[in-house]
């Protein structure tokens, strides 16, 4: 991909129905799960609409919308600073392997650079995923000695 014909920028409300379906086929695709639309639209929405909420960016290419990443804010105390949270990053798959992923990550490390108090980014990954594992190694990120672990309170 030619830097003219791909570019990196914020996600903006006109993006939602993209980012509605991405985050969609990523459920279907990765864990199998079938998201309700309306839900889905609903949480797109609200991030759009409160940065408090996180930021999301979109790979354009040749125009259109082909990849998103999202990031989430988790301060440490350790730091005084945030760590920033790629979440949902998804690739359109007939624009994989194309460095989109690339962009983004790169689009975002740079803007982390840049702002005050923010200490690092961080991620999580699927442990079958060893395609998306070796690509975030070629990206500079290490592999760390924490496990996730999640309790719902909600249903949903």
């Amino acid at each position: 991909m030619t830097e003219q014909a791909a570019r990196a920028r914020e996600a903006t409300p006109a993006d939602r129905d993209f980012l509605v379906e991405c985050a969609r086929a990523m459920a279907l695709e990765t864990e199998h799960k079938e998201l309700d639309l309306a839900t889905v639209r609903a949480g797109v929405a609200s991030l759009l609409a409160d940065a408090a909420r996180g930021r999301v960016f979109v790979a354009e290419a040749d125009g259109a919308p082909a990849a998103t990443l999202m990031l989430t804010y988790e301060w440490s105390d350790w730091r005084d600073g945030f760590f920033w949270w790629i979440q949902s990053v998804y690739v359109v798959p007939s624009h994989r392997r194309r460095g989109l992923y690339r962009l983004l990550h790169e689009h975002v490390r740079a803007l982390a650079a840049r702002t005050d108090g923010v200490y690092g980014l961080r991620l999580y990954v699927e442990r079958d995923n060893v395609n998306a594992q070796a690509t975030y190694r070629r990206m500079g990120m290490e592999e760390t000695p924490y496990l996730i672990y999640e309790e719902a309170v909600r249903r949903g």
